[in-house]
């Protein structure tokens, strides 16, 4: 007879099979672990956000791109080098030579425009009357003629001394002669002083802008 047998009952009945009695846990203590674990949770996203949030208001993101090509770069405006030696070019009043012609009926009135232009520096040439493709046929203030290469040379300087004057070239060969042909509308030459202004601002550099991005 087994050991497990009760006393009297003739070993008839014994305790047979694999399954025991478990212990389990009291829920109490599984809820507790949930909230913890929960609550660890939202306290590390409520971190993860609040860092996101320093990083866009402080600058810190650029970090993370600074391997990666950089957008909205800052535009700056520079004066273009070319520009910079453009006036160069233009020569001094002591190198052009003004032949001073009169295309109007008023007499004398060339040589006493080619001796102020003398004065402010000018070279004077020929002196006299126009020429019949000229006379009596400036209606305006004057014409200033010279070669092709004088247009943005001789002719812009000499117009400092004859505002409103036309500017038109021919055929000649020379760039440093040219011809101030006076008309009817001719009262006088342009201030002195306001012809040295307009000298000044011709013989600086006008600066092209370039835009150049910078990051």
């Amino acid at each position: 007879m087994s050991m497990l047998t009760p006393p009297g009952m003739g070993g008839q009945y014994r305790i047979t099979g694999d399954k025991y009695p478990r212990m389990r846990r009291p829920k109490g203590r599984r809820r507790l672990v949930f909230l913890v674990v929960a609550s660890v949770t939202a306290l590390g996203l409520i971190g993860w956000g609040t860092l996101q949030l320093i990083d866009v208001f402080t600058g810190g993101g650029d970090k993370a791109t600074a391997a990666g090509p950089k957008a909205d770069c800052a535009s700056k405006v520079s004066p273009s080098a070319e520009a910079s030696t453009a006036s160069t070019a233009l020569p001094k009043p002591g190198q052009i030579t003004v032949n001073v012609l009169n295309a109007t009926t008023r007499s004398g009135l060339a040589k006493e425009t080619a001796d102020e232009l003398q004065k402010r520096g000018f070279k004077i040439g020929d002196v006299g009357n126009a020429t019949d493709a000229y006379d009596k046929k400036v209606a305006g203030t004057g014409i200033l003629l010279g070669a092709k290469a004088a247009y943005s040379t001789a002719l812009p300087v000499l117009n400092t001394q004859l505002s409103g004057a036309e500017l038109k070239t021919d055929g000649r060969e020379k760039a440093d002669e040219v011809d101030l042909i006076i008309g009817t509308g001719f009262k006088s030459l342009t201030k002195k002083e306001e012809a040295d202004r307009a000298l000044t601002v011709l013989a600086e550099p006008q600066p092209t802008p370039s835009s150049q991005k910078s990051c």
